[in-house]
């Protein structure tokens, strides 16, 4: 593809976004495919009449998005990346950092995307994505038991990557994924929760989706949640770190 005329001009006053709006359009298309290489710095440089500079930091901030890989050595290059979910579940975890929200909205949107995920996840599951569930909830009993709260509460947000993937929808898991990974920032900021009620929600889950209880399962996650929302607003638990902390584990 380094032979060939890929690109126009960019206009000198928003080149640097022209440049990188061109080449998201190109993949977007299906002319420019993973694995793909682009063309050189230089040859780039002259097709879109900017300086080597200015292609060079355009490259930088679609590598940084995800879109390409930059390889160094002789034959290294720019290269279109292959789909990969964690990159997308970190922008749109940056996105919603960038959001102003409130608990109330937090609380809201996750009774909304669990209830979904719950119902769904319970009627597709298989037993080995169940067990894989019910190991989870064994490793947060032992972290409770050494007091590990910050490791414990990792493994809290985890259990609901495990029940985004058992829906069997990648969307879904990535959604999840950026939502867990905006949680997981402030509850180690604000400090877990040393409570074991969660605990607790865990196992009956469990039984519910054992026995495909649908409703079951979605009324004990609704509860969960509407329980962590009391708390978000007392700012009071075993182990905030901050006065009014705004999130304990999820």
């Amino acid at each position: 593809m380094s032979g060939q005329q890929m690109f126009r001009p960019a206009k000198p006053r928003r080149a640097f976004d022209e440049i990188i709006a061109q080449i998201r359009d190109l993949i977007q298309r299906g002319e420019l495919k993973p694995g793909d290489r682009l063309p050189s710095e230089r040859v780039l440089a002259e097709q879109f009449a900017v300086s080597r500079n200015t292609v060079r930091e355009a490259l930088r901030m679609l590598e940084i998005s995800g879109l390409i890989t930059l390889k160094k050595g002789a034959t290294g290059g720019a290269f279109i990346s292959r789909a990969d979910s964690s990159v997308v579940a970190r922008s749109l975890s940056d996105t919603l950092y960038l959001t102003d929200f409130s608990l109330a909205d937090v609380t809201e949107a996750r009774l909304w995307i669990e209830s979904i995920v719950v119902r769904v996840a319970c009627e597709r599951m298989t037993e080995e994505q169940l067990a894989a569930l019910d190991d989870n909830v064994k490793v947060a009993a032992k972290l409770t038991d050494e007091q590990d709260w910050e490791r414990k509460a990792l493994v809290h947000l985890d259990f609901h990557n495990l029940l985004a993937d058992a829906t069997g929808n990648p969307l879904m898991s990535i959604m999840m994924r950026s939502l867990m990974e905006m949680m997981r920032e402030i509850v180690l900021s604000v400090g877990p929760t040393q409570s074991d009620f969660m605990l607790r929600s865990r196992r009956r889950l469990l039984t519910k989706f054992r026995q495909r209880d649908a409703d079951g399962a979605v009324q004990e996650m609704e509860r969960y949640l509407r329980r962590l929302h009391k708390l978000w607003l007392s700012g009071s638990y075993p182990g905030s770190r901050t006065a009014g902390a705004a999130t304990p584990s999820a």
